[in-house]
Formats: C-alpha cells, structure tokens, sequence
C-alpha cells in the first residue's frame, strides 16, 4: 500500500499533464465583447418554448438575442431521442446526444441560451392527451415552471398553439399546454415549494404563439388572415 502511494504522489508532481488537462478560456472577439456591453442596456428576457430540437424558430430566437439585446432561451421539452436518423445507425439514447449537441451548436450561432426538460421524446403521438399518459406530466410540468423562475422571462413564446389537439403531434400541443399552466403556476408559492430555496417566484408579463404560414396551410391562407390586423 505504501509503495503505491509513492508512485502516486511521483505521478502527480512530475507528470501532472496526465492526471489534469485544464480547458483554457474561451476569448472573446471584440465584436462579440461590444455586443455583450450593448445588452446591458436591455434588461428584458424571453423564453421560447416547444417540444423538440429543431422546433424552434432560430430566426426569432437571434432577432431578440441579437437585434432586441434580450436574454433569450430556448426551452426544448426533449431531447429529440424518439426521431429518425438516415444518415447514420444511432437512435434513441445517443440520437438523443446528437440532437442535444447541435441544438447548443445552434445557439452558439443564435446567441441564445439552452434548456431542457425531463420529457421523454416517445415517438408520434396523436395528440397532448395520449403524451401525458406516457410522460410524467406533473414532473415536467414542475421542469417548465422551473425554467420560469430561474431564467424569469418577460415573455414567453409557444412556438405551438394549445387549441389544436389532434391536428399536429401531441408532444407539439402538449408543449404549449404545459407552458400555459406553468405560467399560472410559477408564481404560486404553494406550486412546487422546494423550488423557492433556490429561485423565486416569477410570472411572465405575456405569453405569445408564434404563428406562421405553417399553421395555415399557405402562404395565402396566412396572408388572408393577418392582412385585417396590418391595416389595422
């Protein structure tokens, strides 16, 4: 046992690149320190919420973070563990880790923050009813209002409407159902209590649905129904 410690203590004094690669400091340019002394001036946050990697609106998401200076996270529900993969053999778990990777590459271009809830990416589901059955809905309904009260946005953003159960996957409508509640609820001291000794509670000024032509079937379709609100 001693002739061991011996030979311990030998490697760490003379060979201690081996035991500890120490990962230097990311140095910032000056235009990404300009920007970052830009956002000071900005206090207002935001929370854009869906269920899966790739669900996000990247073009919003680096209009507030970039263009707006506010504090912006993307909160994605899952980690995409339940898609399809035709580029290469993995899926479920270590899909999951690709998926996981290139949503905190995105925001690294974005200039957004990333968060995750404990929601299981299942597969298909036709609609937030037949999600909930399968996910925990009280545990990740708990990991929604917990992104609120630490990351206290001014606004949240569903990309997903809660009112159209059955006409899109579950997961997406299960996504804004969750958010709407949590937004009641994150202000609740009695929801969730053993949160509050580590953040407080919080309730977002608005909650938005970021629609689009997508959700209309075309591009005329959409047009057709903003157009009123244009002149308005």
């Amino acid at each position: 046992m001693r002739f061991r410690k011996v030979w311990f203590i030998i490697a760490v004094v003379f060979f201690p690149s081996f035991l500890v690669q120490a990962q230097s400091p990311k140095r910032r340019t000056s235009a990404e320190i300009h920007e970052a002394i830009k956002k000071l001036n900005f206090l207002g946050s935001a929370l854009y919420v869906a269920a899966h990697p790739d669900d996000e609106n990247t073009r919003l998401i680096s209009y507030l973070a970039n263009e707006v200076k506010a504090n912006t996270a993307y909160l994605s529900l899952t980690r995409g563990d339940g898609g399809q993969n035709l580029i290469g053999p993995e899926i479920e778990e270590l899909l999951g880790l690709i998926r996981t990777q290139e949503l905190l590459a995105a925001r690294r271009i974005d200039g957004g923050n990333q968060l995750f809830s404990r929601a299981n990416d299942f597969g298909f589901s036709k609609n937030p009813d037949e999600t909930f059955r399968i996910w925990n809905k009280d545990a990740v309904l708990s990991d929604v209002v917990w992104a609120i009260r630490t990351w206290q946005p001014d606004i949240v953003i569903n990309r997903f409407d809660h009112r159209t159960p059955g006409r899109t996957h579950g997961h997406h409508t299960a996504s804004a159902v969750l958010t709407l509640e949590a937004h009641d609820l994150a202000i609740n001291p009695k929801a969730y209590p053993d949160q509050l000794a580590h953040a407080p509670v919080w309730q977002p000024k608005r909650v938005f649905f970021n629609t689009s032509s997508f959700f209309y079937g075309s591009r005329e379709a959409f047009e057709k129904l903003i157009s009123p609100i244009w002149h308005r």
